[in-house]
């Protein structure tokens, strides 16, 4: 592992270079054909007046509209610009450069083409409105960077109304959750602790821990050995300020019931106090987290300071104040816990058998694929979770969500293994062929080196 000062210099290195390339590319998606143009008498077939039978052909049988368009391959990103990364509100306009990376790794990790959709409105219903009206043209719905507790309300609503036959997914809450589960479970196996006699500390309780919570509780967490904090304190029985506004923060006052079982009070420090493990979606660090919160937790500690862009205390300062694991949401750190391992396979899965929705089932199996192909590579301290690298991580991935859409039952379409493996491979191969033959044409220009 690279010294302190060389990771501290490829930290800050990032945002030059950002502000150097985005204008020159001025953004990173666009819309390139799949279909042939011999000439353009082709136009005739693919619009008017060929598309013409296609088009009757949906208004008999609405199904026909997966295969005789891309809606299967097809997801909306949709954001209101409220909690963009550790940015907080910064609108929707602000928004569009991490929804056309969203995009990006869709397409290129799953190969799955996403819409970006940046809201102009702030209201919850409005939100919902707008992809029950969109729906038609999409084959999923990935929320993103919406603020809490709004973006419950939004995930729950589409998620309980029939008329929306399409997967809703936030990425901020399930994707998060997913991959953070995977890194939790390899982390327990290096350790040599069960995730039934744990202690788990959450540091911040916003999307990514409330969903978190869930999915170790379907995973098998006891809620009991569970501290959540948030920026007041230790959730628990006696907080009367969330129970107050409990029809506002539904989701906060449930933790506060059924968590913490020795009703301990307090803020962080005494919340980490002995814990096994800790995991923080919080305000962006350093010094969120203090190392001697850290130095008081169990031995062979597990600490996931997940706050972007900055963790809520560096790796090396964990380490040194007895952290054995360490992961964070950032690529230039070891065991990057970042729900890019997650989102583009899970749709890719969930696409490919034109799943009604994405289960916590779903999620689990993600998750624990994503466990496995780290294990098969060789676990280490500084190896929990799988390259992003490794294009067979989400044919995998993917291949696990599909099947137990199928074997749950939410999936419309049924695929052999064999075959339903073959399709997920040759679609995301495509994508990552598509970029390197552009490169080398030359349609996508090499960028150009840094003048000093």
């Amino acid at each position: 592992m690279a010294n302190r000062d060389e990771l501290l210099a490829r930290a800050h290195d990032y945002d030059a270079e950002a502000m150097r390339l985005h204008p020159l590319y001025r953004g990173k998606i666009g819309m390139t054909a799949k279909c042939p143009v011999r000439d353009l008498a082709d136009f005739s077939v693919w619009y008017t007046p060929g598309v013409a039978a296609p088009c009757r052909a949906i208004a008999q049988d609405p199904r026909l509209v997966y295969e005789y368009t891309n809606r299967a391959n097809t997801v909306a990103i949709v954001t209101d610009g409220t909690r963009v990364l550790g940015l907080g509100d910064i609108g929707p306009e602000a928004g569009l450069p991490v929804m056309e990376g969203k995009a990006l790794l869709f397409k290129y990790l799953g190969g799955v083409d996403a819409v970006p959709l940046c809201l102009g409105t702030h209201r919850a219903d409005e939100i919902v409105q707008v992809v029950k009206w969109i729906q038609p043209s999409f084959g999923g719905i990935n929320l993103e960077d919406i603020a809490h507790p709004k973006c419950f309300d939004i995930l729950d609503a589409l998620r309980a109304d029939a008329d929306v036959q399409i997967p809703v997914w936030h990425d901020d809450q399930q994707g998060t959750a997913t991959v953070l589960l995977a890194g939790l479970i390899n982390a327990l196996k290096i350790v040599s602790k069960e995730l039934s006699q744990v202690r788990i500390a959450m540091f911040g309780f916003g999307a990514a821990n409330v969903a978190t919570l869930r999915l170790l509780k379907a995973y098998g967490v006891d809620p009991a050995r569970l501290i959540a904090v948030d920026s007041k304190g230790i959730l628990h029985r006696g907080r009367l300020d969330i129970e107050a506004e409990q029809e506002t923060f539904r989701h906060k006052w449930a933790v506060c019931l059924e968590t913490n079982g020795d009703d301990r009070r307090g803020g962080a420090a005494e919340a980490m106090r002995d814990a096994d493990v800790c995991i923080a979606f919080s305000k962006p660090g350093p010094g969120t987290i203090k190392p001697q919160w850290v130095q008081s937790m169990a031995k062979d500690a597990i600490v996931f300071p997940c706050a972007n862009p900055v963790p809520e205390i560096w790796p090396w300062e964990a380490r040194e104040a007895g952290a054995r694991i360490v992961g964070t949401g950032r690529s230039d750190f070891p065991n990057q816990l970042n729900n890019s391992l997650g989102f583009p396979a899970i749709f890719r899965g969930a696409l490919d058998v034109r799943s009604s929705t994405i289960t916590d089932e779903m999620c689990i199996a993600a998750a624990e694929e994503l466990a496995q192909c780290a294990e098969d590579a060789g676990l280490s301290e500084e190896h929990i979770v799988p390259s992003m690298e490794d294009v067979d991580v989400f044919v995998r991935e993917a291949m696990a969500v599909a099947l137990k859409a199928q074997e749950q039952g939410v999936a419309r379409k049924t695929m052999p293994r064999q075959e339903l493996q073959q399709s997920i491979r040759s679609t995301i191969w495509a994508a990552r062929e598509q970029v390197q033959v552009l490169m080398r044409e030359g349609l996508i220009p090499p960028i150009p080196p840094t003048v000093s």
